[in-house]
């Protein structure tokens, strides 16, 4: 989206225009995100940002604009705005319990934070945009962006146990929408060009551009114990890559 030539702030994804884009000599940037106290719109809605270890997504809601999140990240609320079920493509689990996802209407008030220090990273999803994510990475997202999710095999089980983890899918149909993102300790985007391959910790893995292809590998040569290889995801161009500097497990089914 195009912004005004005097603007400080992308009207998009609210990363700063007023500072040099930095980017590290392997090619990694900061993902946009809002720092404490500064606000985004979306929609006719104002979202502000409070704190800077456990941020919180304080939301002022207008009438006609909703958002979704998972159950547990609520923070707090106005007694005023509802909250519905939201209807998911098929059912899933979390820490042994049904998975569950809620949906708040404006007019009102309304917060939102995980359990974890980190970043919130915003990421605008126009018509025609797929973003994937791990699991227990979405704070919210806005009611025109369509959610869904899969079962990815081969990189939670290799390290933790379990039978696997989820991407969570993010699509915007005819209208543009929000998607904001947690990320444990700092989180940093690449674009990997066509064909090119990079290897990221499973655990550090945050989110993929959908025409970035993802499998599990084994590093060879390398064991983490008398019969485990260790195992990573390649993650193959082109498309956006994001990770998060430190890993916080969430179990699975």
């Amino acid at each position: 989206m195009n912004n005004a030539a005097d603007a400080l702030q992308c009207v998009s994804c609210a990363a700063p225009l007023d500072v040099k884009d930095k980017v590290s000599d392997s090619g990694w940037r900061e993902a946009p995100r809002l720092r404490d106290m500064e606000e985004f719109k979306f929609g006719n809605s104002t979202l502000q940002i409070e704190g800077k270890y456990v941020p919180v997504a304080d939301i002022a809601l207008q009438q006609g604009d909703a958002v979704y999140f998972e159950q547990h990240t609520l923070l707090w609320k106005e007694p005023g705005v509802p909250l519905e079920q939201y209807q998911l493509p098929s059912s899933r689990r979390a820490h042994g319990m049904p998975y569950s996802v809620l949906y708040a209407k404006g007019p009102g008030r309304i917060a939102f934070s995980r359990d974890a220090p980190g970043e919130l990273v915003v990421m605008p999803i126009h018509p025609g945009m797929e973003l994937d994510v791990r699991e227990h990475a979405f704070l919210l997202a806005s009611h025109s962006v369509t959610y869904s999710f899969v079962r990815i095999k081969g990189l939670v089980n290799l390290l933790h146990g379990g039978n696997g983890m989820y991407l969570d899918r993010f699509i915007a149909q005819a209208q543009p929408g929000m998607l904001m993102l947690h990320g444990n300790g700092d989180v940093l985007q690449r674009t990997l060009a066509a064909g090119e391959t990079i290897l990221v910790e499973a655990g550090k893995f945050l989110y993929k551009d959908s025409t970035v292809k993802l499998d599990t590998v084994s590093v060879p040569g390398v064991k983490t114990g008398l019969f485990s290889k260790l195992y990573v995801a390649q993650l193959t161009g082109p498309g956006r890559v994001g990770i998060q500097s430190m890993y916080h497990h969430h179990l699975s089914e």
